[in-house]
């Protein structure tokens, strides 16, 4: 088994050799990218976010009055406590329909 484990760390090591890695600048590029493009989606996304919250509560403010829903509190209901006592005889046991001690006839 260790072998094996050796084995794998010594192909993993070749084929990290043939990696082509990126040069720094190439890599401070690519992150400045991806950080401009998220802060771009995020400025689009809230925007839009914005607008439609706008809009929905100038439309919310601008229903009457009348319409909105009213929201009341129900009494609490009494209950009497249930009391369990345990069966007396158990339960059968299920059979599943499996012979147990019926021999089969042919």
């Amino acid at each position: 088994m260790a072998g094996g484990i050796g084995q794998y760390l010594k192909d993993t090591r070749a084929e990290l050799r043939h990696v082509a890695w990126p040069t720094r600048t190439q890599t401070i590029v690519y992150t400045v990218f991806v950080a401009l493009i998220s802060i771009g989606i995020a400025l689009y996304l809230g925007f839009f976010d914005f607008v439609f919250t706008t809009a929905l509560s100038r439309t919310v403010a601008l229903l009457p009055a009348s319409s909105a829903v009213t929201i009341t509190q129900q009494p609490a209901v009494q209950s009497t406590p249930i009391t369990v006592t345990p069966a007396t005889t158990p339960a059968p046991a299920a059979n599943f329909g499996i012979p147990t001690t019926q021999t089969q006839q042919q």
